[in-house]
């Protein structure tokens, strides 16, 4: 893909997911979702996004397996689409919160953003680490349980046996898709140290760093409160009882 495809390409993502974002809208919602309908649509965009580019980064590794043993310089054109369009939905995603929320209540997110943006953009542009960052985007497999746990909770289903099972699910693909993910990818740099240039080098450590800090952070704020709290109100009632 040439400059002039990624510029398109990113755009139409950017543009198609404000269209998703429009049309949540017009959807009907729960009841309780209208004491925040900004934060509704933008959660459900953001799980459209994650359901498929979560499919679109495993089914790289399917159409083209060679990318998995070089994942500098090999690449195919359905991989840097899907870079490109992830690219186009966090610059919309970063402009929808800094439009709709207060920085400080989403100047972690914010940050996040420009972290993946820039280095997305860097494997776009040079076509270089287009593999890394579709190992990067499967991470979006957990992100489909991450969304939908929002959307339940907002929906005033967090007692609920589906809520349960995707509390599982999200910690199960937690650990694998997000966790173990990261730790491959940090290891993956480390040791291509020799091949990587230094400001490249230099970005994809730091935002590594910041992420991998950032998702043990959420990590122990989900098991905390959909196990840890819970087994704690029922120990609590437990003692009640028997006194």
């Amino acid at each position: 893909m040439d400059l002039s495809s990624v510029i398109l390409t990113t755009g139409s993502s950017a543009c198609f997911f404000k269209l998703v974002n429009c049309g949540i809208n017009k959807l009907s919602k729960p009841e309780s979702a209208s004491r925040n309908v900004w934060k509704w649509r933008n959660i459900a965009t953001s799980f459209v996004h994650s359901l498929i580019t979560g499919i679109w980064a495993l089914l790289c590794f399917y159409v083209h397996p060679q990318m998995a043993e070089d994942l500098i310089s090999t690449y195919s054109v359905f991989s840097h689409a899907l870079v490109s369009v992830s690219i186009g939905y966090f610059i919309y995603d970063f402009l929808d919160m800094v439009l709709n929320q207060k920085i400080s209540q989403s100047w972690e997110l914010l940050f996040h953003h420009a972290v993946v943006i820039t280095c997305f953009g860097i494997a776009v542009f040079s076509c270089r680490y287009v593999g890394f960052a579709v190992v990067a985007l499967l991470v979006e497999i957990n992100s489909v349980f991450l969304h939908l746990r929002q959307v339940l909770r907002m929906a005033n289903l967090a007692k609920t046996t589906v809520y349960r099972l995707n509390s599982m699910l999200n910690l199960g693909t937690y650990m694998v898709f997000r966790i173990t993910t990261l730790a491959w990818m940090t290891r993956w740099l480390v040791v291509n140290r020799d091949n990587v240039p230094l400001l490249s080098y230099t970005v994809g450590s730091v935002g590594l760093a910041i992420m991998t800090a950032m998702n043990i952070v959420l990590f122990y704020r989900l098991l905390h409160s959909d196990f840890l709290q819970g087994s704690n109100r029922g120990q609590e009632a437990k003692k009640e009882k028997e006194t």
